[in-house]
C-alpha cells in the first residue's frame, strides 16, 4: 500500500474521530498515534498552547503515565517547542539537542535526537504542534517524511476545528438546557418552601389547641422538607463541572491533581485507570468527593505527599486520597473533616466512603460505586 493510502486512511481515522468521540482531547490521541504508526516513530505528540505560557492539551505516544509522572508537569512554551510556534514552519534536525533553539528537558525526559516538527495551521494561525522524536529505521526522518507529515497536520487542522466547533456547540446546548431546568428547579423549589413555611406556622398554632392535628401538620413539614431536598439535589446535579463534559472525570482529576501540585508546597501525584463510561451524576459525586478529601489533606495533615488514585474493577469505581501527614483518632474527629458530606454524596449515587487514619500514619479516603 502507497504512503499516500497509509495518510488517508489515518487522517479518515482522525476526521472520524470528531463524530465518534466527545472532546478535543480524544481526537488528538487518534491524531498522534495515527502520526506516529504513519512515520515509524518512537515518540510523538501534540500540543494546543494555551493562553498562560503552557499548553491547554498535550497528548503523546511512547510515554508511559509512570514517566509523565517522573517528568512533571505539562511543558512550558519554550525552547524548541516555543520557536515552533513563533515561527509556524516546519523542523526537520538529525540531532535535537544541538539545534541553538533547544534549551532543556526535565530530569526524567527522554532523550531525543532526530526529530520531525509541523505547525498545524488555520490560515496564518498556529492551533498546535505535532512533532515526531527517534524514527525506528536508521537515516532519520527524511523530507518525504516531512511532506507527508505537513499533509496530515493540514488534515489534524481541519479535524481539530471541527473538535472544538462540536464541542462549543454541544456546550451551549447543554448550557440553555441547563438553564431551563435550573429555572424550573427554582420555581419547584421556591414553592415547596412557602408552602414547608406555611405547613409548619399551621403545625405551630395546632399544637396547644388540636394536637393530632398539629401531628398530621408536621408529618406534612417533613415531607415537604423531603421532596425540597431532593430537587436542590436536582440543582446541584445540573451544576455540573464543564471540565467533566470536556474532558471526562479521570482526566478533569489529572488535571485538577497537576494544579494542585504546582501550587501546593507538597507533592500532589495522580494515577489512574481507563474508565468505562461513567453516569453522569456518578461522576460529579466521585470528582466532589476527591476535591473535598484533597482540601483536607491540603489544609490539615501537613503531609509532603498526597496521592489520589481512581481505578475500575469487577465493576467497581474506587477513588483512594492518600495523605502521609500527620493523621488523627478517627473514632471522635472524622465529621469535623467533611466525612458527612462525602457520605452523602456517595450515598446518592449508591456508593460509600471510608475514612480511616492514625496518629503519625496518615489518612486515606476511600470511595466505591458501582459502574
Amino acid at each position: 500500500m502507497s504512503p499516500e493510502s497509509d495518510i488517508l486512511r489515518a487522517v479518515s481515522s482522525a476526521v472520524l474521530a470528531v463524530t465518534r468521540h466527545l472532546s478535543v482531547r480524544e481526537v488528538l490521541q487518534v491524531i498522534v498515534r495515527s502520526a506516529q504508526q504513519l512515520l515509524n516513530a518512537r515518540y510523538a505528540a501534540l500540543g494546543v498552547p494555551d493562553e498562560d505560557g503552557s499548553f491547554g492539551e498535550f497528548v503523546a505516544e511512547g510515554i508511559t503515565d509512570k514517566q509523565w509522572d517522573a517528568i512533571g508537569p505539562l511543558p512550558r512554551q519554550h525552547g524548541m517547542l516555543g520557536a515552533m510556534l513563533r515561527e509556524g514552519v516546519p523542523v526537520r534536525l538529525p540531532d535535537l539537542p544541538k539545534d541553538p533553539r533547544f534549551e532543556y528537558w526535565p530530569k526524567a525526559h527522554p532523550v531525543m535526537h532526530d526529530f520531525l516538527g509541523v505547525p498545524i495551521l488555520d490560515g496564518e494561525q498556529v492551533l498546535g504542534i505535532i512533532f515526531l522524536a527517534n524514527k525506528k529505521v536508521p537515516g532519520g526522518f527524511t523530507e518525504e517524511d516531512e511532506k507527508l507529515l505537513t499533509m496530515f497536520a493540514a488534515h489534524a487542522a481541519l479535524a481539530l476545528t471541527n473538535a472544538r466547533l462540536y464541542e462549543r456547540g454541544r456546550e451551549l446546548a447543554m448550557l440553555e438546557e441547563r438553564n431551563r431546568m435550573a429555572r424550573e428547579l427554582h420555581d419547584a423549589v421556591t414553592q415547596k418552601l412557602f408552602s414547608l413555611r406555611l405547613t409548619a406556622q399551621a403545625a405551630n398554632s395546632l399544637l396547644q389547641v388540636d394536637p393530632a392535628r398539629a401531628a398530621v401538620e408536621l408529618e406534612r413539614v417533613q415531607r415537604l422538607a423531603g421532596e425540597a431536598l431532593a430537587e436542590l439535589r436536582a440543582v446541584i446535579v445540573e451544576l455540573r463541572p464543564a471540565e467533566l463534559d470536556r474532558h471526562g472525570l479521570a482526566e478533569t482529576l489529572r488535571k485538577h491533581v497537576r494544579l494542585l501540585d504546582r501550587l501546593q508546597p507538597c507533592e500532589v501525584v495522580f494515577e489512574g485507570d481507563e474508565l468505562p463510561a461513567v453516569p453522569s451524576e456518578v461522576e460529579v459525586a466521585v470528582l466532589r468527593v476527591a476535591q473535598e478529601a484533597l482540601h483536607n489533606a491540603l489544609r490539615h495533615s501537613g503531609a509532603e505527599r498526597v496521592s489520589v488514585r481512581l481505578t475500575h474493577t469487577s465493576g467497581k469505581l474506587v477513588l483512594v486520597v492518600r495523605d502521609e501527614g500527620v493523621g488523627f483518632d478517627d473514632a471522635g474527629h472524622v465529621r469535623g473533616l467533611g466525612l458527612v458530606s462525602m457520605a452523602d454524596r456517595a450515598e446518592a449515587v449508591g456508593g460509600a466512603v471510608t475514612v480511616s487514619s492514625e496518629p503519625g500514619k496518615g489518612t486515606t479516603v476511600r470511595m466505591e460505586v458501582g459502574v
